[in-house]
């Protein structure tokens, strides 16, 4: 698998030597944690045939069956204060979205602010973590699992009216070796206009995201309520209006889409 993830980079992708394939590992992002802390040089990425611990924000689990999806973690090193990279999420979504258009021939949206959808099913995950010493982020771990080969019966049973894979939205099988690659080379073409590129990031992930413009609920806790998702910030957050006509940024908490994934 290595070998032909290799043969698919773009012939000025310069991490070649850094990638690692195992069959199978607990985590891709904790072992590049891990990593990170240890050293390892920028552009260090596994990719694993099967997670048994894969998870996403909050500690979620994220699916991640035998050599039906990409789970891919990078280790980037952009030494930089935290503030500069508020906006990493939204980045690495617009350039998922890149690679699965280039792998498969269409364009997914994003669900604010790490959910890669098509249709109301999600397609994918991100999971961005820093690691931070004395007020600088020496290290950003980057983790995304992709739903590839998957019929809808290798879903467990809970996510099956809610997931959907790349062969599942194309009718056709799509490469899980020719999608490595291409997420490989969108996320060295994100890292180079990282800092210097984001408004044109933002720009991008708005038009993107299917959450503006839609009545969204915004969860914490037992807490609910209403709003109408208006726009995204300079730093990431999401612009919201409530009923009480109030335009308010949320940074973190749940937003759920009306009709998608099962809430009405």
């Amino acid at each position: 698998m290595r070998e032909e993830i290799l043969s698919r980079l773009s012939p000025g992708y310069p991490w070649r030597e850094l990638l690692a394939y195992k069959p199978s590992v607990g985590s891709t992002n904790d072992i590049l944690k891990e990593l990170a802390r240890q050293g390892a040089p920028q552009g260090t990425a596994l990719v694993a045939g099967h997670q048994s611990d894969g998870h996403g924000r909050r500690g979620r689990s994220f699916s991640s069956p035998q050599d039906m999806g990409v789970y891919l973690s990078i280790l980037l090193r952009p030494n930089c204060a935290p503030s500069e990279l508020m906006h990493l999420t939204c980045a690495v979504a617009v350039a998922m979205c890149d690679a699965v258009e280039s792998a498969a021939g269409f364009r997914p949206g994003i669900k604010w602010t790490n959910d890669l959808v098509c249709g109301k099913r999600k397609l994918g995950g991100i999971l961005t973590e820093l690691v931070i010493d004395r007020g600088i982020v020496e290290g950003c771990v980057i983790g995304i699992g992709i739903n590839c080969c998957h019929k809808c019966e290798d879903f467990p049973p809970e996510l099956r009216d809610m997931a959907a894979s790349l062969a599942m939205i194309t009718g056709s099988p799509v490469s899980r070796a020719g999608l490595a690659a291409a997420m490989l080379d969108a996320l060295h073409r994100m890292n180079e206009t990282l800092i210097c590129g984001k408004e044109e990031t933002l720009s991008r992930y708005r038009r993107d995201c299917i959450t503006l413009g839609q009545e969204v609920s915004l969860v914490r806790g037992e807490e609910v309520r209403h709003a109408l998702a208006l726009d995204i910030d300079s730093s990431g957050a999401l612009l919201v209006r409530l009923p009480t006509g109030q335009v308010e940024a949320i940074n973190s908490g749940e937003v759920s889409v009306r009709g998608m994934y099962g809430y009405i």
